[in-house]
């Protein structure tokens, strides 16, 4: 018998372009009967090229094996349909919102903008497609969420200083979170980066508790020293050399009636205090600690470009 290599490697490189191996729809082109239709059957064919009489090799039974069998077999499992493959998961839901960067389902944010003593606020279901630039945005490279708050800007009427800063929420972000210390235990992780101040009095809070009355305890850079600030007094100094732009993690951890604050994922917490309170819940972002009464006092300007900022790169928040 002579075997045409030229058919047979034509043939075999056409077949790797489909898959290796179908499922056989006629059952005549299975012609070494393993209940497939793939290359071994072709080449079943040519080894009884030439022969004659019934067998399986003569897959179109005109009594003789030739190359119209050859044909026959890989129209077989050339026509059949691969299983459709697998789509590659994205890495990614997008670049628009901060919500598709941080998990913003139970907070809200209060912005430096509206009415004075009547900032604006965002809740959801609004906030899953919220942004304003450039005070709530996600962050030229994509990695995390920019708030800033200019020296200028809109104020609660229960603080003289701006924010662009997220307050907890409960129940997919339809009421205020409010917890007890001493029920539970409540942690919050921040992974951020403060990344500028205003000019004059370079102040900026970064992530804090606070209960039902006033703030409990905050992460505070008074430029360059980052410090744990316990409700107007300085608690213990995390970077007493602070650089803008440097990134690091802060988690406060609530329980039995006590507050520790790790720095940096140290297993040692960089301060814990006795705190017994109700009614409290997490904030982060960046809330500028002046305006600019505060500024000119320092002999700088307020506006638009006298701000801080901060980026955050994840936030999260456990309740248990």
């Amino acid at each position: 018998m002579k075997i045409n290599f030229k058919i047979l490697v034509i043939l075999f490189f056409l077949f790797l372009g489909g898959s290796s191996t179908l499922v056989h729809a006629l059952g005549s082109s299975d012609v070494n009967g393993d209940g497939k239709v793939d290359f071994s059957d072709l080449v079943s064919v040519i080894r009884q090229f030439t022969t004659s009489g019934t067998q399986p090799a003569d897959v179109d039974q005109n009594q003789k094996v030739n190359s119209l069998d050859l044909t026959y077999v890989f129209k077989s499992f050339a026509s059949i349909t691969p299983p459709p493959s697998t789509p590659t998961p994205t890495g990614s839901t997008g670049c628009t919102y901060p919500s598709q960067i941080l998990n913003l389902t139970n907070w809200k944010i209060t912005l430096p903008t509206g009415s004075s003593g009547s900032p604006t606020e965002i809740l959801q279901p609004s906030l899953a497609t919220y942004t304003i630039d450039p005070y709530f945005k996600v962050n030229s490279n994509c990695t995390g969420v920019q708030f800033r708050a200019p020296t200028n800007g809109v104020t609660t009427s229960g603080s003289g200083y701006p924010r662009s800063e997220l307050r907890e929420m409960a129940n997919n972000g339809t009421t205020l979170a409010s917890w007890s210390t001493t029920s539970g235990t409540h942690t919050m992780i921040i992974d951020q980066a403060i990344m500028a101040v205003p000019t004059g009095k370079k102040h900026v809070v970064a992530g804090q508790i606070h209960d039902a009355s006033d703030d409990v305890i905050v992460i505070r850079l008074e430029y360059p020293k980052l410090f744990i600030d316990i409700n107007g007094n300085d608690g213990n100094i995390l970077d007493s050399n602070y650089t803008l732009g440097k990134r690091f993690t802060v988690k406060f951890v609530a329980t039995g009636g006590s507050i520790s604050v790790y720095y940096n994922n140290s297993p040692t917490p960089a301060q814990t205090i006795s705190k017994s309170t109700t009614g409290c819940y997490f904030k982060a972002g960046a809330y500028t600690q002046s305006n600019c009464s505060t500024e000119s006092s320092n002999g700088a300007t307020c506006g638009a470009n006298n701000y801080g900022e901060v980026h955050i790169y994840n936030v999260m928040v456990t309740h248990q």
